[in-house]
This record gives C-alpha cells, structure tokens and sequence, in this order.
C-alpha cells in the first residue's frame, strides 16, 4: 500500500465516503488519484462497492494504529539562545500554551495514553508532567555530548505503532491520529534549501541532488513494524559508535538514495519548528519568553531597542561559557553568557580589572560591554578573522610572538592566579565524592612535589593571561587579538606556554616545539622542565575542572583524560631532571 493509498483509507476510517470530490479536498489530492486508490483498495479487499471498510481493512487499522509516542526534550536547544539559558526548549510558551503541554494535549486527542518524554538538560523541570499529564520521564545522561539519536535510543522499546515527536514543533493542526496504517515521516511543502529531502512522484523521501527542490524536514514520524525493527536496530548498533555521536536519530533512516519512511507533507502554516529566537518572536511576538535578561542587556548596552537586536547565532559551545553572534543598526557583535557553575570558578570583578588593565593596548577583541557581576559581555565581532592552528609553524611563531610581547609589558593587577591554590579549590567543589581516578591522591601528592622546583626557577609574576590556548588567538587582517581573559591573574609568564600545550594536546616533542617558537634566542634547560612542571600542575588543575563540570553534566572526553594524563607523565620528567643533578 503506498502513501496516497493509506492517506485515503485514513480519511474513509475517520468518515463515511460521501463523493470523490471532498474526498480529494480533504486528502489534497486531485480526483483522477482518488479513482485511482478507490479501484486499488476495492481489488484488495479492503473496501467495498460503496467504499465502506471491509473487515480485512478494519483488521489492519488495529494491528497498526497508534499506542504510544516519545517526545524528545533532553537537548540544550542551542540555537534557541539566549532564552535557552534560562527555560528547556520544550517549556516555551507559544500563544498562551506550554509548547511541550500542548503536544501532549494533542497525542491524548487521539487516544494517545502511554507517552515517554526523554529528557536531559534541566530534567528537573520536566517533573510535574508525571503528575499533571501521566507521562513517563526517560533521562538521557549523555545529551550535552551527543545528539538526539542517543535519546531515541534510551525509548527503543517503546517505537513499535509509535509517534515520535521533537519538542521544537508547533502543530496548529493537530497531527496525530486515532488510525494509522503506514510508517511515515512529516516533511513542510515549502522548500527549504538547508534540507538534504526531496519529495519525489511516489510519495517517497529521497536524497536531493543538485539543483533539486527540498522539503522541510519537520521531524515528526510515525513508525510500524517493520521500519520499528529496522530503526530499533540501527540505533542499537550507531548509538555505540563514537563517529555517530553528533548524528540526529533520522541517520536510521537512510536507505541508499532514499529515506527508510515515505513523506507525509504538511502545510507550513500547520506544522513548523520553532528552532530559533527569531522564529519564537515571528510566531508570537508576545511571548513571554521573548523578555530575555540577556537581549535586554544587550539592547540597553546598545542603546537600541531589543526588537533590534538580530540575526541571533548561537556560535560553538564554549568549556567554560556560551556566546551568541546579533546584529543591531548594522554591524554584528558577539555576546557571552556564563555556562553552568562559573559563578563559582570566575570572579568577574577581577575579570573586569583585567579588562581595564589591558585596554590601552588593543590586545584584546573591542569589549563593548562587560558586567562584573552577572558575567554579560559584548564585543564587536571581528571580521575574516580565525583561531590558531596548533599544528602550523606558522601560526605558532606569530601567536608566540604576540604572546611575549603582551608579557614584556609587564602589567599588573590586585589578585593572583595560584595554581595549586586553585588545584585545591577545584578538588573542594566535589562536596566530598572522591575522584574518578583510582591514583588520584598519588598523582597529586607527585604534582605538588613540583613546588619547591617552580619556586626555584619562576620568574616574576606579572599579569598572565593563564587560558592563552589556540582557541584565544584570534589571527585578523589587522593582526593578533588575545579574547577570554577571564582566568587572567599575577603569574609567572611561562604558565601561558604550559596551558597552550595542554589544551592542544601536544606530546613532548611538540611542546619542545612550542617553547622554541616563544624562545627563539633559545630556552634554558631549567626553564624548559619548569614549564614541564607547569604542564603537570596545570594539567591536574584542569583535569578536577573537568570533574566538577562532570558532577554538572558537562562531559569533555578525550580532554578530560589527557589532563590527567599530563598530571602524571609530566611530574615524572620533571622528577627524573631534579634526580639527575638539578636539586631544589
């Protein structure tokens, strides 16, 4: 049975057939192809002469009718910034209805009881759904290191005669059904050149190739078996791979050239994706959730009013913050909103002293606005400008030269950034549970032997930029700019190298590399293993940064490890110099 076939007797199950004329006005097809499906369903047996539902047909609605949905909330919803920051996507309210209240709402108009949510980012505010609505809350505790596909793998068993719904969708009309007889996939008719789906003559989702119309791809399924089984077993073998990690659950789908289900092509007035802070504000400009703190701010700092601010981007995901790209009166800014626990590991005051140190030397981005205490901070997006590639000699010689000549102006603040001091004040904010690592309390013992060593060859502290890592060089057509500098504090200038190495995770060799590009006159050998001494103390430091952002739910894989690691394989140089002949 094809789409248009199933779409017709969906039509025939809900109301008796009066003429081929409405038929077609309610299924949007023309007539000529509701002769056609009428003729093929009588010669299967599954409508009489009068088109009446025979019981062949009855039989198959109840074997593949709807019993169950799984909505999908646990993501970020990142490029709903800022109001992501402050509310879960799927607790929007749109036009005087919480958006994921009003799917669950529209599942129990048609008969839809047993509905699982799956929820991660700020799951506790998805717990008075149990009460109010009888849901089935399914946590997915890897939502802010994988995409949605892992969602839908954590209800797999509960796909089979299943809707699965995204939270980001607002259907005016409702599109669920009491009876369903296929599997299908909801696409929009308006193109959509973002979209890798076309629509083609049987109804089927396929692969577009060059210059081919694309569909909107609204995300909204439904699934029998066999495509459950299919699906069910494609998430159970791509969920366990690492390179699917990123991937949406429509990944299941592919199917060579096509897409696993067929379409079911909606209005875009009936169903669409409310993705983006401007698509909230297009669907309802009064919305509550459209007073964000973060635009406010940014409007005030601006002098602008906050329907001006734009073309709202949310930029890559920051390990410590989020930032979003705007446009107001025709130029483009950046602003930074603080991720989850930095009140507790920044002092912004101290940050903003920073600022005001260094800003007579154009070191760093054009700081438009900075607030001491919530951590708010606009610049002015710079243009054709990238990050520093680790790997290039090039781009090391000239960052480094940046970077010394930033340090020979030796300026200064009130406060330090004291390593150790710090490595301890991050163990502090476990509340007591004990490290990952079985060796932990060893290799912290050997990390802090290195003291008596770094005091012996430090140089004097001046300010330190302590996070210039290849992320934080900005190379411009008007030259280097130095952003982030809210670790910055009094430090011996040779921790910059140290934390440069460790974040681009540079072997020996490699960080031998880096040292000679900052010292191109030649570096001392006690100056070389004190810096190796910092990679171990710095490494340790960020290693239990790492473990406190896990406790919160913010997981950084192969960079957490390798932390550790330097923690451990660097202390040992260092040891293995000072036994040798260099004594403390």
């Amino acid at each position: 049975m094809n789409i248009f076939d199933s779409e017709i007797m969906n039509s025939l199950h809900r109301h008796p057939f009066t003429n081929q004329r409405n038929l077609a006005a309610e299924t949007g097809f023309s007539v000529g192809l509701v002769n056609k499906s009428l003729r093929s369903l009588r010669q299967e047996g599954l409508l009489r002469e009068d088109h009446s539902l025979t019981p062949a047909a009855e039989q198959l609605f109840a074997s593949r009718s709807p019993r169950q949905a799984v909505i999908l909330a646990a993501g970020f919803g990142m490029r709903m910034v800022p109001i992501s920051q402050e509310v879960p996507k799927a607790l929007l309210e749109v036009k005087g209805e919480v958006l994921i209240e009003r799917q669950i709402r529209q599942l129990r108009e048609a008969g839809i009881r047993e509905i699982s949510v799956v929820v991660g980012f700020m799951k506790e505010r998805f717990e008075y759904l149990i009460d109010a609505f009888g849901v089935r809350l399914i946590v997915n505790d890897e939502y802010a290191r994988k995409n949605n596909l892992v969602s839908l793998r954590r209800a797999e068993k509960h796909l089979d005669n299943c809707y699965i719904v995204p939270c980001d969708v607002y259907c005016a009309v409702n599109p669920f059904r009491a009876a369903e007889l296929r599997s299908w996939y909801m696409v929009s008719d308006v193109e959509d050149p973002e979209s890798t789906v076309r629509v083609n003559r049987r109804g089927d989702l396929a692969f577009a190739g060059a210059g081919d119309p694309r569909c909107g791809m609204i995300g909204v399924a439904y699934l029998t078996e066999p495509e459950a089984s299919v699906v069910r077993s494609r998430l159970k073998e791509m969920a366990a791979d690492p390179r699917h990690a990123d991937d949406f659950w429509e990944e299941t789908l592919r199917e060579g050239d096509r897409m696993l289900l067929p379409a079911r092509q909606v209005s875009r007035e009936d169903a669409f994706e409310i993705n983006t802070y401007e698509q909230l504000r297009e669907i309802d400009a009064g919305s509550d959730h459209l007073r964000s703190d973060a635009l406010e701010t940014a409007a005030e700092a601006l002098h602008a009013a906050p329907a001006q601010i734009r073309e709202i981007t949310m930029l890559k995901k920051g390990m410590t913050n989020r930032s979003f790209l705007f446009t107001c009166g025709g130029a483009k800014y950046i602003m930074r909103i603080p991720g989850e626990g930095t009140d507790r590991l920044i002092n912004r005051r101290q940050e903003a002293a920073v600022y005001e140190a260094i800003r007579p030397y154009s070191l760093c981005d054009d700081v438009i606005y900075i607030n001491p205490d919530n951590g708010y901070k606009i610049t002015r997006f710079l243009e054709n400008a990238r990050v520093c590639d680790p790997e290039s000699p090039e781009d090391l010689r000239t960052c480094m030269a940046r970077l010394r000549g930033f340090h020979v102006l030796g300026l200064r603040v009130d406060h330090v950034f004291d390593i150790f001091s710090q490595i301890d004040f991050y163990e502090s904010l476990w509340n007591g549970a004990p490290s990952v690592f079985a060796d932990y309390t060893r290799t912290k013992e050997q990390v802090f032997a290195l003291r008596p060593f770094i005091r012996k060859h430090a140089k004097p502290f001046s300010l330190t930029h302590i996070d210039a890592v290849p992320d934080n060089f900005l190379i411009t057509p008007d030259g280097i700019r130095l952003i982030d500098w809210e670790y910055a504090g009094m430090q011996d200038p040779d921790v910059d190298l140290a934390m440069f190495c460790i974040y681009s995770l540079y072997d020996q060799e490699q960080c031998d590399a880096l040292i000679g590009a900052y010292y191109e006159e030649g570096c001392p050998e006690e100056t070389r293993v004190k810096i190796y001494a910092y990679i171990a103390a710095c490494g340790l430091l960020w290693s239990n940064w790492c473990e406190f952002k896990r406790a919160l739910g913010v997981e950084f894989g192969e960079y957490a490890l390798r932390q550790y690691r330097y923690a451990k394989d660097f202390s040992r140089l260092v040891r293995r110099y000072v036994e040798e002949g260099d004594q403390p």
